[in-house]
């Protein structure tokens, strides 16, 4: 996918403020950050939004989980409180199509979101 700067950053070919990598996710801080702590989980494999999972990426979806939750803790959020948010499509704020959480963290956060 030569044209999502996911995957881009994922291979190396853009420089990212990696947080986290191993051989299924990488994790990296936004360049727009909207709270003091912004960081992007995502899978090296794209897939394009939630409503492209299949069953057999069930797994990857929990490691995405306990990365951010290890993230969290790592950067000081999971005694306070953080957020993690997935947009899936154009109407709820998915502007880069490959799969991804925002971890969000360090402010404190109103509900509803907007």
């Amino acid at each position: 996918m030569g044209d999502c700067i996911f995957c881009r950053i994922v291979a190396q070919e853009i420089a990212g403020r990696i947080a986290y990598e191993d051989a299924d996710l990488v994790a990296f801080h936004d360049i727009n950050p909207q709270a003091p702590v912004h960081i992007l989980i995502v899978p090296r494999r794209h897939i394009e939004s939630l409503n492209a999972v299949t069953q057999e990426d069930a797994h990857l979806l929990g490691r995405m989980l306990v990365v951010a939750r290890d993230l969290a803790r790592e950067h000081g959020l999971a005694d306070d409180g953080y957020r993690l948010v997935l947009n899936t499509n154009r109407a709820a704020g998915q502007s880069v199509f490959h799969l991804h959480f925002h971890l969000l963290g360090g402010r404190f956060f109103h509900w509803p979101p907007g």
